[in-house]
């Protein structure tokens, strides 16, 4: 959990820097491309745990 809470607290950040200095996000800019990587990763983690080992 402390690293989920981590996480979202650096992206915060650093998403706040980039907007201070004008940069494009180095992300999806839409919901459906983030959607995307979160799917790429489960896709990745599902397969892992069940057929990889």
């Amino acid at each position: 959990m402390n690293e989920l809470i981590l996480s979202t607290v650096t992206g915060f950040a650093v998403g706040v820097l980039f907007a201070k200095l004008k940069l494009p996000v180095p992300a999806p800019a839409t919901l459906a491309g983030v959607l995307g990587v979160v799917g790429l990763f489960l896709g990745y983690y599902l397969a892992g745990r069940l057929w990889i080992r």
